[in-house]
């Protein structure tokens, strides 16, 4: 794989047309991954990657220190369904609901079967006595690789969370 993840602002090297094309699979690859995690399927959660992907949050802070250092980390598809079994079976929080917004979707770079793109979230929380709130925001930074049946799935994704105080809960993949 020839492409590789950059934190730095990259123009897209890809024409118009094209960068409109993929924005629109990417927005949709990015609906149905929030849909499904929105909804509390996390079990499904593994099934938008690549055997071998990796999967990993870090803060921003980090990421400025040269420090990807991962809050969160899983590396092949065997260990994210680990941790969504883990999730998804032992939940030790209080009963909430979970609403990713996802904007800013920018393709970078088209390799071969491979994509770079970056988008923006907002992941809201309501606890079931509480009221909503912002309980995270950042940069999806991503590689997709491109199936035989022309779908798309994550080989990479980088979850860089804006600030360096989170919640003790976050457990659950965003």
């Amino acid at each position: 794989m020839s492409l590789k993840i950059s934190y730095d602002y990259q123009e897209s090297a890809l024409p118009v047309q094209r960068a409109l094309e993929l924005k629109r699979e990417i927005s949709l690859f990015n609906s149905n991954y929030c849909a499904a995690l929105d909804s509390a399927h996390v079990e499904l959660w593994p099934d938008f990657f690549t055997e071998d992907a990796i999967y990993r949050m870090t803060s921003r802070e980090n990421v400025d220190l040269n420090m990807p250092v991962g809050l969160v980390y899983a590396e092949g598809r065997p260990m994210m369904h680990d941790r969504a079994t883990a999730i998804a079976n032992t939940q030790m929080f209080a009963p909430r609901y979970m609403k990713h917004i996802v904007t800013n979707t920018r393709p970078i770079e088209e390799k071969g079967k491979y994509l770079s793109a970056t988008a923006n979230f907002i992941l809201l929380q309501t606890l079931v006595e509480g009221p909503s709130t912002l309980h995270l925001t950042g940069t999806y930074h991503d590689i997709f690789e491109r199936q035989e049946d022309d779908s798309l799935l994550l080989k990479e994704r980088q979850v860089v969370f804006d600030t360096s105080i989170i919640a003790n809960d976050v457990v659950y993949p965003v």
